[in-house]
């Protein structure tokens, strides 16, 4: 099952590249992102339902890691999908209302949640069972309508619910996207180069952006006040190099099952291995 949904999460994403490359319309695009999440999502439940688990422990694997990848991508599609064709047009004031009314639907979603956000977010696995095996529920552990409407045999009672908080973080950075756009414009934040320093970053944009990350989150830039978009297009400036959306990167990092801080860990072990060098000579 796990090699088939690899196979299936390369081929949605090699979907999504090629929408994404060949439409510049936002709406079209996404309407396209569409159908292709459905068409690998039913591919996925053709297959599951095909499949016979060998424990109960990977089937709690796929409720709980595999499939809300999958429905994740078609949830935040979806909801892009609706925010972009209600948006008003009549004035800026009025779009930001709007997008900054959007996020309170995700504050929402999270204070309606938040113990199976806890539960989620730190891995815990107590529930499990009642969670993520087909044909246990508990109507006191805060259930959705959709369970009960949707097809037992490829549901849970709260696997749609990690898809909706997988899908959440994509949401908010789109529309935190929107937000900073509105709120930046063209002329600030130039990406000018300097001639005058030729360094380039050879590195890969993935251990930068994680860099970058690290030192925000530590505060050494102006005390703590500086702005992430602002950090990262200083380094951008510096070192030649276009991070792109570094937002979702950061959500790929946080989604690494081992060494989430791995370029960090390598500067630490190469760092420490030359002061050994350093005091052996």
């Amino acid at each position: 099952m796990k090699l088939f949904s690899e196979t299936l999460k390369t081929e949605l994403n090699n979907q999504l590249k090629v929408i994404n490359h060949e439409s510049e319309n936002k709406v079209s695009c996404t309407e396209q992102s569409i159908k292709a999440a459905i068409g690998v999502l039913e591919k996925l439940k053709t297959h599951f339902i095909k499949h016979k688990f060998q424990s109960k422990t990977d089937e709690i694997d796929f409720f709980r890691n595999i499939k809300p990848q999958f429905a994740a991508k078609l949830i935040y599609f979806n909801e892009i999908y609706n925010i972009e064709t209600n948006k008003p047009f009549d004035s800026e004031k009025a779009l930001r209302k709007y997008y900054k009314t959007e996020l309170g639907k995700l504050a929402a979603f999270f204070n309606t949640n938040l113990e199976f956000y806890k539960y989620y977010r730190t891995g815990s696995t107590h529930l499990d069972n009642k969670y993520f095996i087909r044909g246990k529920y508990d109507v006191k552990l805060t259930l959705d309508s959709f369970y009960f409407q949707a097809d037992s045999r490829f549901s849970t009672s709260h696997d749609y619910k990690v898809a909706m908080i997988l899908a959440n973080d994509m949401i908010k950075i789109f529309i935190e996207e929107q937000l900073t756009k509105l709120d930046t414009p063209n002329e600030i934040l130039p990406k000018e180069k300097d001639t005058t320093t030729n360094k380039k970053w050879t590195g890969s944009k993935v251990a930068l952006i994680e860099l970058i990350y690290a030192l925000h989150a530590e505060g050494v830039f102006n005390n703590g006040t500086s702005e992430l978009k602002e950090v990262a297009n200083i380094f951008e400036i510096a070192f030649d190099v276009d991070l792109g959306q570094f937002n979702r990167t950061f959500l790929e990092i946080r989604a690494r099952k081992s060494e989430r801080t791995k370029f960090l860990n390598t500067l630490k072990e190469k760092l420490i291995l030359r002061m050994d060098d350093a005091d052996e000579n």
